[in-house]
């Protein structure tokens, strides 16, 4: 029923909220009960093993169940309008799952002391995390997390992609929502060995996923894309290149 796909996608989004902001009090922390750093930290190899499947599992997920070859065979046994609310919420249960059982590992890589460099480095980021949330409403925040798709199913009005136009900060960086995220990783007054391996792992993460992204967008979008690409930095702005046109593509940042 419309009504029960709607409050799915509810209770979907409610969890990728939640997995969300506690993962960035983990990444940076802050307030979470258990973050990156916290706890006594066991055997090295214990936990580089522990730590490197929670981020397999987390990165094979997040990046197989976005392809389209996998979305087509996956709508064959889920509705369609409820594809992406799926995704949302298994993808927010690996979150949490890395969150709750990784394994901190002593070890300082650097440690600022400078009141005013640790102050820099929490507005480098904090400007990550707002980077990440901006670039989520210059798509089309609701589509891009559910919301949208099962919003129309239950009014039944049939699902059309969103365009995707090269606006704000598309018009400088590809991957705006990757660098906000590389931004916020990399970010921090005191890397420790357990926050290395995290920021390492994720970036390489982030730029495998880029590469499976571009290819799956020039395969449906041709020539509009190619151009795009020709004359848009993928994650570092450079001064006088920009998007001269919009692309009529759907990226879901993925």
């Amino acid at each position: 029923m419309p009504m029960i796909g709607f409050f799915f996608g509810i209770v979907s989004y409610g969890t990728f909220l939640a997995s969300s902001l506690y993962a960035i009090g983990f990444v940076g922390n802050l307030l979470v009960p258990k973050s990156i750093d916290s706890g006594p930290s066991g055997p090295l190899g214990y936990a580089l093993i522990v730590n490197a499947v929670l981020l397999g599992l987390f990165a094979v997920q997040h990046s197989v169940m976005a392809r389209p070859v996998f979305k087509r065979w996956w709508s064959k046994i889920v509705p369609a309008s409820l594809e992406r609310s799926v995704y949302v919420l298994i993808s927010s249960i690996f979150l949490a799952l890395l969150c709750w059982q990784w394994q901190p590992q002593s070890g300082t890589i650097w440690r600022v002391e400078s009141q005013v460099g640790r102050i820099g480095l929490m507005v480098l980021f904090w400007s990550g995390w707002l980077i990440v949330i901006w670039s989520t409403f210059m798509i089309d925040h609701f589509d891009l997390f559910g919301l949208r798709q099962v919003y129309l199913h239950l009014r039944r009005i049939e699902y059309t992609p969103v365009p995707f136009k090269a606006n704000a900060l598309y018009r400088y960086v590809r991957h705006p929502m990757m660098l906000g995220y590389l931004i916020a990783l990399w970010a921090t007054p005191h890397m420790t060995l357990g926050h290395l391996f995290f920021a390492l792992a994720m970036s390489a993460y982030i730029f495998t996923g880029i590469f499976f992204e571009e290819r799956d967008l020039a395969a449906s979008q041709g020539g509009a894309f190619a151009r795009y690409r020709n004359e848009v930095p993928m994650i570092i702005p450079v001064p006088g290149r920009r998007s001269s046109l919009p692309v009529t593509n759907q990226n879901q940042e993925s």
